[in-house]
């Protein structure tokens, strides 16, 4: 049998689509616990490569023959070793190209809809990290929300939609993963935008985004409207886009809220995100289709693979936005804080500018679930 790779996209689509296939996961098993490939139909089994070296023929019968095996590994070297000896014992099987870093970086364009006045906005699904960013299109120009690090995603399709990138933005200042606003700004020439309050120690120009700003993208009616909305970061700003979205950021997701800690001041902050989501959000049409800046389970990815939702059915169905007393609030978000994402500090301060890791670096420094919601 002749080992063949698969694509971090062709698994992106699989999961999406709920096919089912096999995972054997070659990593240690505090790796595998951590953060793995998630999907609705995946069966896994989790053998560290070490115990494998001397032979898979006791593993064969834990594999199965109706299935595509794909065999994951954190860069691709261990998984492609042990395929080759699965493929030895006449068995078909393939290896993640790349390993669980490609899994880590794959972004999916996933066009969300039409707007008024003839453009369009789409979403980049970072499916193996949970992050989502997004791109506002009209009348030849585009501007970009929460941009992750692999820039060329955004720049290339600006290319094939002919559309040059005008406005960066981002939502607040992110710990769990470094932004690419500031270099896709610097390659296009474009404005970076960022919210003040979070921006008190950045190291470099940017336009500053206050509530009452509007942001128009061409020459149409598209606007983005900045709604202050503290309470993930004491910056963090909403944006509603087209009177018909509302880009949440890291504040509002579609099965829980964003922690406040990620500054260590939960308990500074953790009124403010009560005050954007109770009050606040509570007074915006909940017609506004939500657009978070993050998904926690594969369960919010709807049938397409874009993450959505009406604010109405957030408010009636998301447990974060129903606990009427406000002590009982405080005690449910200060005492369900997951573990802070790897290196968060580290990423912070690649974000204000202050340390300049290498590409690898910045790798090992996103590598691990997304952690920005309250469980």
């Amino acid at each position: 049998m002749i080992v063949q790779s698969m694509t971090a996209s062709t698994i992106a689509k699989k999961v999406v689509s709920k096919e089912t296939f096999f995972i054997l996961d070659v990593r240690n098993e505090d790796a595998f616990v951590d953060w793995k490939i998630e999907g609705e139909n995946i069966q896994y089994l989790n053998i560290p490569y070490f115990d494998l070296l001397d032979g898979v023929e006791e593993i064969l019968h834990q594999l199965p023959a109706d299935q595509d095996i794909v065999v994951v590994c954190a860069k691709e070297g261990s998984s492609i070793m042990i395929a080759e000896m699965i493929a030895e014992e006449g068995r078909a099987v393939h290896y993640l190209q790349g390993g669980m870093k490609a899994w880590s970086e794959y972004l999916e364009p996933v066009k969300i809809g039409d707007l008024k006045d003839g453009g369009e906005l789409y979403q980049f699904v970072r499916i193996g990290k949970g992050c989502l960013s997004y791109m506002i299109v009209s009348n030849g120009e585009a501007a970009i929300v929460d941009a992750t690090r692999m820039t060329d995603v955004f720049l290339d399709f600006a290319k094939t939609l002919d559309v040059k990138i005008t406005h960066i933005l981002d939502t607040h200042l992110h710990a769990d993963h470094i932004s690419g606003g500031r270099k896709i700004a610097e390659a296009v020439n474009g404005t970076y935008w960022l919210p003040p309050k979070d921006a008190s120690e950045v190291t470099f120009a940017y336009e500053s985004l206050e509530e009452g700003r509007t942001i128009i993208i061409g020459d149409t009616t598209i606007a983005i409207q900045p709604l202050y909305s503290p309470g993930h970061t004491i910056g963090s700003t909403s944006f509603i886009v087209d009177d018909t979205y509302l880009l949440s950021g890291d504040i509002l997701f579609i099965d829980s809220i964003g922690r406040p800690d990620l500054a260590g001041l939960a308990e500074d902050w953790v009124g403010d995100l009560r005050e954007s989501l109770y009050k606040r959000y509570k007074e915006l049409s909940e017609e506004l289709i939500v657009l978070p800046a993050h998904f926690m389970i594969i369960e919010e990815l709807n049938r397409d693979g874009s993450v959505s939702e009406k604010l109405g059915t957030l408010f009636a169905e998301n447990h974060g936005l129903n606990i009427q007393d406000e002590a009982e609030f405080r005690d449910m978000v200060t005492g369900n804080l997951p573990p802070q994402p790897n290196a968060y500090q580290q990423i912070r301060e690649t974000n204000m500018g202050k340390i300049s890791p290498d590409e690898e670096t910045q790798r090992e420094m996103e590598i691990g679930p997304n952690r920005c919601a309250v469980r």
